[in-house]
C-alpha cells in the first residue's frame, strides 16, 4: 500500500458534459481542475484479504482516504452484466478481480472496457456471494449497489483506456484465484449435443432457461468442459451457438449455487470459432434410419426391480472406483435405468452399463434405439460406445463411440420427457455389446439420467 498525494486532473466540458458520458466526440475547448486527493492506493488482492472466509461476515472499510486502483474488464452494453463492474488489478497478468456493485443500468458509456478507475473504500462493504468477492454498501446481511447518488463520491474515474491482454487459460487451470478474471480459452467447442439439426440451441433462449442459460464448453486439448453462461436478459440471447471450435473470451466466475466455474463473455464478439471441430471419431455405417422387421433384443426394464435381477439378465454393471453404479428406478407406473453423481462424494464417478451378447451375423440393416431423459442438467457426462470384442473389463475393451442424441434437460428439476436415439449399427458383425458410460463428478457433474425401451432390430 502507497502513501501519498495523489493528483487527478478533471476535464469539465464548459458546455453539454453532463449529456455525454464516451469519448466518441470531438471535445470543444475545456478547462480543467486539479483535485487533490491525499491517501492511500491499495490493490484488489489486499481489499479481498479483509474478508474472513470463516466467519462469513461481512467487512465494512472506515480508513478515509483510501482508494482501490483497478481496471473494468465488464461491459453492460450486451446485457448480459446488470448494475456491475467487474474489476481486476492489472491490464495483463492479472492476479486479482472483484466485483463491484453499481445501481446503474448503463455502466459502459462511462466505464468503459479496459478504462482505469479509483474506488474509494470509506463506506463500501465487502463480502462474499455464491463464491464471489463483491463491494457494494451494507444494508442489513447483505452488499447492495452503490446507490446513484453516491456512485460519484466512490468512484473516481480516469482518462486512461488501456488494452486488457486476457489471462491464458486450461479449463483444467481453472481455481479461486481466478475469479472475476478476463481470461482466454483456447481450442475449445460446444458440446455437440448443443448443435443438432432437430434443435440447435441459443446462448439463453431455450423455454427452460430461467435466469442464465448454462451451455456447455469442451477442450478439444484435454477433454475438459466447463459452463458458458449467459443471461436471459442478454441483447444476444437468442443467437444460435457456434458449431465450429475456436477460442473466447470473458469473466471467469461462479455458477448461481457455487457449484462450479462458468464463463461470461461481454458479447458475441468474445468468439473467435474458426477452426474445425474436434469431436471423436463415431461409428459411421451406411445411413439407415429404419428398424428392421426382427426384434434382436429389447429391454424396457419392466421386470429389472433390483441389481440381481440386472445381472441376471445378462448385464455388466460396474463403476471402476467401486462407487455408485446403475440403478433400477420407477415412476409413474414406468420402470427404467437411473445414473446420477448427486448426493456422492465421487469425483471423478465412472459407472459403466454393458449389454449382453448381440449376434449379428447373417443380420442386415441392424439399428440400435433407446430412450434418455435427462433431470438436473449440469453437464453432458454420457455416452453410448460399442464393440466386437468385449474382454469382460470395460477398461482393457477397444470401444468405439457412437453419435447418440443425448438430451439437455432441466438445470433444476426433473426432465420434461424422455428423447429417442437411433443409431445405424449395420456395418458391425459377430458378437456385439453397448454401452452406457456415464462420467460425472460430485457436485458440479452430476446430471441424472434415466434410460429405457432399448431395442436391437434388424433383417
Amino acid at each position: 500500500m502507497k502513501n501519498f498525494k495523489w493528483i487527478l486532473v478533471i476535464f469539465f466540458m464548459v458546455s453539454y458534459s453532463s449529456c455525454v458520458k464516451t469519448e466518441d466526440f470531438q471535445l470543444p475547448e475545456s478547462e480543467t481542475k486539479e483535485i487533490n486527493i491525499e491517501g492511500n492506493i491499495t490493490g484488489i488482492s489486499a481489499v479481498k484479504s479483509n474478508f474472513n472466509p470463516e466467519t462469513k461476515e461481512i467487512y465494512v472499510f472506515s480508513e478515509t482516504d483510501t482508494w482501490m486502483e483497478a481496471y473494468v474488464v465488464s461491459s453492460d452494453e450486451g446485457g448480459n452484466f446488470y448494475k456491475e463492474l467487474v474489476l481486476q488489478d492489472k491490464p495483463e497478468n492479472p492476479i486479482a478481480g472483484i466485483l463491484l456493485l453499481v445501481d446503474d443500468n448503463s455502466l459502459f458509456e462511462t466505464y468503459n472496457f479496459g478504462r482505469k478507475i479509483y474506488v474509494k473504500l470509506d463506506g463500501l462493504a465487502l463480502w462474499s456471494n455464491n463464491g464471489i468477492h463483491q463491494l457494494g454498501i451494507q444494508n442489513r446481511g447483505d452488499v447492495v449497489a452503490i446507490p446513484p447518488s453516491r456512485i460519484d463520491d466512490h468512484i473516481i474515474r480516469t482518462m486512461d483506456t488501456v488494452e486488457i491482454v486476457p489471462l491464458q487459460l486450461e479449463i483444467s487451470e481453472f481455481k479461486e484465484e481466478h475469479e472475476n478474471l478476463f481470461i482466454q480459452v483456447k481450442n475449445v467447442q460446444f458440446n455437440r449435443n448443443l448443435l443438432r439439426e432437430q434443435h440447435h440451441y441459443t446462448f439463453a433462449g431455450e423455454v427452460t432457461d430461467e435466469y442464465d442459460g448454462e451451455r456447455q464448453l469442451e477442450s478439444c486439448i484435454t477433454g475438459a468442459s466447463t459452463m458458458l453462461s449467459t443471461s436471459t436478459f442478454s441483447g444476444f440471447k437468442s443467437l444460435y451457438l457456434p458449431e465450429n471450435s475456436g477460442s473466447v473470451k470473458g469473466i471467469l466466475t461462479r455458477n448461481f449455487y457455487d457449484d462450479y466455474f462458468v464463463i461470461a463473455v461481454n458479447s458475441p464478439d468474445d468468439f473467435s470459432f474458426g477452426g474445425e471441430r474436434c469431436d471423436p471419431e463415431f461409428l459411421k455405417c451406411t445411413n439407415n434410419t429404419s428398424e428392421g422387421i426382427n426384434v434382436l433384443f429389447e429391454e424396457n426394464f419392466t421386470n429389472i426391480t433390483s441389481l440381481s435381477a440386472l445381472e441376471d439378465g445378462g448385464w455388466t454393471n460396474v463403476n471402476v472406483n467401486g462407487g455408485k453404479v446403475f440403478q433400477p428406478g420407477t415412476f409413474d407406473w414406468n420402470r427404467y435405468i437411473r445414473i446420477s453423481a448427486f448426493n456422492t462424494e465421487e469425483a471423478p464417478m465412472e459407472a459403466w452399463l454393458v449389454s449382453p451378447s448381440i449376434n449379428l451375423d447373417n443380420v442386415s440393416g441392424a439399428q440400435l434405439s433407446f430412450d434418455i431423459m435427462s433431470s438436473y442438467d449440469n453437464a453432458t457426462i454420457l455416452s453410448v460406445l460399442v464393440t466386437e470384442e468385449f474382454t469382460g473389463n470395460v477398461l482393457t475393451t477397444n470401444w468405439q463411440p457412437m453419435d447418440a442424441i443425448i438430451p439437455i434437460g432441466p438445470t433444476n428439476q426433473y426432465g420434461r420427457g424422455f428423447v429417442k436415439s437411433k443409431i445405424d449399427i449395420s456395418c458391425l458383425k459377430g458378437d456385439i455389446h453397448f454401452a452406457f458410460r456415464y462420467l460425472g463428478a460430485a457436485p458440479d457433474k452430476s446430471t441424472t439420467y434415466d434410460i429405457d425401451n432399448i431395442r436391437v432390430s434388424g433383417n
